[in-house]
């Protein structure tokens, strides 16, 4: 008897799907693996490094600004995606062309056009204080006042909610007619039928977005470093942001990779409390 091969739609090679995977791989390996090691290692190559940064107040602060950030976009951003899509599920023309212009702005990001826009409309004469003088609202200094400063990050980050939009369409759309249909029937009305049918078929959609959207905002760099610097007096520096002042403005590459896996743990812990909470909820329903 011959020997006997494994067909698959591109060879008949015993090992033609091993190779096939093997740049994944080498990928993951040379771009994931390797640096990881390479900053775990780094981080505990000097003594005291970890109670160094323990002992940190910039550490306390920086870790106290992104989780304030944390807890008041992801579920701002949750709120406004489902919103949204719940009105794009809608049936009208062109529906496919408001999808698209409602996407965009994720597409775009936090490049240096959009956070240029961002930075005029909320400068001290800019349009979004010329809107509060006409509704009798005193002018405020988003980028001078600590208090005010990190909400035009949360709401650039608002603003970019088209892949929580998309996970929220698509299960819109597998939600059967017919629940309605029924609801309807009995007298339900809209509202009521959007607690009872909706909202808990949307369960795991919801469970999806908050621990992507939770992963995201611990990891924030791009939008306060653009937007603001870290400033005022440091009330919109996360911890993404220490990480970077520490590894390339003062040259502590261990304090940095410290920071960076105590952030993972950090991480790693509110990712586990969401889905043990996620987990008993489904349990209950």
């Amino acid at each position: 008897m011959g020997k006997k091969f494994y067909k698959n739609s591109v060879g008949t090679g015993k090992y033609t799907g091993l190779l096939l995977i093997m740049p994944f791989v080498a990928g993951l390996v040379l771009f994931t693996a390797i640096p990881l090691g390479m900053s775990f290692a780094g981080s505990v190559s000097e003594s005291g490094t970890y109670t160094e940064v323990l002992q940190s107040s910039d550490f306390y602060k920086s870790m106290a600004v992104t989780l304030k950030y944390v807890l008041i976009l992801v579920p701002l951003k949750l709120v406004v995606s489902l919103a949204v899509a719940l009105i794009l599920s809608i049936s009208l023309r062109f529906m496919g062309v408001y999808r698209t212009i409602f996407y965009i702005p994720s597409v775009l990001g936090s490049n240096l056009s959009v956070v240029i826009m961002w930075q005029f409309l909320f400068t001290s004469d800019g349009p979004v204080n010329k809107f509060l003088n006409l509704i009798n609202i005193e002018s405020v200094g988003w980028y001078s006042d600590s208090r005010h400063a990190l909400s035009i990050i949360i709401l650039l980050r608002l603003w970019e909610f088209g892949s929580s939009m998309i996970i929220f369409l698509n299960a819109l759309k597998n939600i059967p007619s017919e629940y309605y249909d029924c609801a309807k029937t009995d007298g339900c009305g809209k509202v009521r039928a959007f607690f009872l049918i909706t909202l808990p078929l949307l369960r795991d959609s919801i469970f999806l977005n908050l621990i992507l959207q939770t992963i995201s905002a611990f990891q924030e760099f791009n939008a306060p470093y653009l937007l603001t610097g870290g400033g005022p007096m440091k009330s919109t520096r996360t911890v993404g942001m220490l990480i970077y002042d520490e590894m390339f403005r003062y040259g502590e590459t261990g304090y940095a990779n410290a920071v960076s896996w105590i952030l993972f743990a950090v991480i790693t812990i509110a990712i586990i409390l969401i889905w043990k909470i996620g987990r008993r909820g489904s349990e209950e329903f």
